[in-house]
């Protein structure tokens, strides 16, 4: 593990942006982007479309390790190029943002109040690969709807199951059981996943230590015992669906915590933007963030 990376992600000001939307989710992050589906006849050329669209975000001087401690990609992301080299090597290289790779296939069919991942059978070899480029860490995503136990513990099981593999290749793992800010259930099930993380954390041995990204909790501060656990590197949240104002907010009431935001950073980004307004309106984004990030 890279220790100039690992420290900057310990103890760096700053938030992870999570730039890893994948098949499912690609064709609304376009649109909220300015480009329609019409814009494109085919997957290929949709993940083109959304390579550009990253690419610009990267390269704006907007995007620099100042304030930006990380960036989670998708996997034809790092395979692709920016600037004539691989994408995770410019960002580490030329920006000083340490790069994360998504590494879930998806997510499973709901049980018991929620969805697991999908198996992740070549989960060793993907890891291989991304460490040939210079790769951190690695993201992977549940989904918690319910304050159903069974399901809450099957998703939490999975996911140090995984990030266990994960440590094996000496590769930072985050852990992220994304409780649904849409739940009618929402606080119950995050007092519930934060016990049962906690135990998880307990069974990790002395010197190993993963990342949590979890969603912004209804009640302020619930997770300054996960911020403050040994065996936890640095807790990241999602914006889930929030607003950036709205996310920026509850964030700001979580101390010890930074964002990893996806939707609320690219808030206001359009293909449409002039290189001077695209670069004034994701600085005013990364800026924001940042503040929230700090507290």
């Amino acid at each position: 593990m890279n220790t100039e990376q690992l420290e900057k992600i310990k103890s760096g000001k700053g938030f992870i942006a999570a730039l890893d939307q994948s098949g499912g989710s690609t064709p609304k992050a376009l649109k909220l982007f300015g480009i329609s589906e019409k814009q494109y006849s085919n997957e290929d050329e949709m993940f083109e479309l959304m390579h550009q669209m990253r690419t610009r975000i990267m390269t704006s001087p907007a995007f620099t390790g100042e304030r930006i401690l990380g960036a989670i990609l998708f996997e034809m992301t790092m395979d692709r190029e920016i600037g004539g080299k691989g994408t995770a090597e410019y960002l580490w290289e030329d920006k000083k943002i340490v790069p994360f790779l998504k590494v879930d296939k998806g997510l499973a069919e709901p049980a018991d109040g929620s969805r697991t991942m999908n198996p992740l059978p070549d989960l060793e070899a993907v890891l291989a690969k991304a460490k040939t480029h210079g790769v951190f860490g690695t993201k992977m995503r549940s989904v918690i709807r319910l304050a159903n136990k069974a399901g809450v513990q099957a998703v939490v099981d999975q996911q140090f199951q995984v990030a266990r593999r994960i440590l094996e290749q000496d590769m930072m793992p985050i852990i992220e059981p994304e409780v649904d800010v849409f739940s009618p259930e929402k606080a119950l099930a995050e007092n519930m996943l934060k016990g049962v993380l906690l135990d998880a954390l307990d069974q990790l041995d002395p010197g190993q230590q993963v990342m949590l990204k979890v969603s912004l909790p209804d009640k302020s501060d619930l997770h300054a015992e996960l911020v403050a656990h040994p065996n936890v590197l640095r807790v990241v949240a999602l914006s889930g669906g929030y607003t950036r104002e709205n996310a920026n907010y509850h964030l700001t009431r979580n101390h010890g915590v930074v964002a990893s935001f996806s939707r609320a950073l690219t808030e206001g980004l359009t293909a449409q933007q002039s290189q001077e307004e695209f670069d004034a309106a994701l600085d005013a984004s990364i800026a924001s963030i940042y503040e929230a990030s700090l507290g």
